[in-house]
């Protein structure tokens, strides 16, 4: 007799290889993380670093987790992952974990932006902090968006 009342088991969608890694959801997150949080570093590297403390964690957070991402993006084009589900809890506890980190790193990117508002070549320096702040939350975004969008998968 054929199974004609037991469901098929779920099946677990393959982890994408190639440049499929472009067009599926959760991965497609990974170039803007790594361009938004490339911006993030060079616009706090163009402003003068008033706050070596406050800044130093942000260039910190920004440049490791645009490389750490980076080799993410390229172990998922070259296909090393093997399709195993290993990496899709890798991948769920690095977005999650940088998410936090980098919400922390644009806190403390506004909190220079505000206290740079006076002193000499105020504007400028204004300027560039409030964008490297800009970029940092949208940053943040894009992995809280990439480390639910892979645990609901």
């Amino acid at each position: 007799m054929a199974s004609a009342g037991i469901p098929a088991a779920p099946t677990q969608p393959a982890l994408p290889s190639g440049l499929a890694v472009f067009k599926t959801i959760p991965y497609a997150f990974i170039l803007p993380e790594i361009l938004c949080g490339t911006w993030v570093w060079i616009l706090v590297a163009a402003t003068s670093v008033s706050f070596p403390l406050l800044q130093g964690w942000v260039m910190y957070v920004s440049l490791s987790s645009c490389l750490i991402s980076l080799l993410l993006l390229i172990s998922y084009i070259f296909g090393f992952h093997k399709n195993s589900e290993t990496w899709k809890v890798l991948d769920s506890l690095y977005h999650g974990a940088t998410a936090i980190l980098y919400l922390s790193a644009a806190v403390l990117q506004a909190n220079a932006t505000i206290t740079s508002e006076s002193g000499p070549n105020s504007p400028l320096y204004y300027q560039l902090n409030s964008a490297a702040s800009f970029f940092a939350f949208i940053t943040t975004f894009l992995y809280i968006l990439h480390a639910f969008s892979i645990y609901y998968q």
